[in-house]
């Protein structure tokens, strides 16, 4: 019998999908306040927009849509995002008005240093600090 392939072709995590309810004002934030960059703004469909943002040099990217019908905003996102020094970039985006936890937790090893943080529509994201 011969073997069948179980393996799938996907290679990376490309996008998440992350709803917000003004996608200019979740733009502004996600470049003035976290650092990222713009990938995508292009309008599709009747009157849509896909917006993508990202950590610069990323793969993968944010994509801010709106909410599907009878979905909302402000959602456990379950997104973490590295950093070398979730110290610095706690006391960072408090300094720019970011809705950040009030301090970094600390589990102890092998746990690293985290902090959630909201972005303007109250979507949960986490900072990991890694090596």
């Amino acid at each position: 019998m011969a073997e069948t392939e179980t393996r799938t072709h996907i290679t990376q995590v490309g996008t998440v999908i992350v709803p917000v309810s003004d996608q200019d004002r979740a733009l502004e934030f996600y470049l003035d306040k976290l650092g990222f960059e713009k990938r995508i703004d292009t309008p599709y469909g009747e009157g849509d927009r896909w917006v993508e943002v990202s950590p610069p040099g990323a793969a993968t990217t944010i994509a801010l849509v709106p909410p599907r019908e009878g979905d909302s905003t402000g959602i456990e996102t379950r997104v973490a995002f590295t950093t070398e020094d979730a110290d610095a970039d706690h006391a960072n985006l408090r300094a720019r008005g970011v809705d950040v936890d009030a301090a970094v937790m600390r589990m102890g090893d092998p746990v690293p240093p985290m902090f959630f943080f909201r972005d303007p529509d109250g979507n949960t994201f986490f900072i990991i600090e890694r090596d």
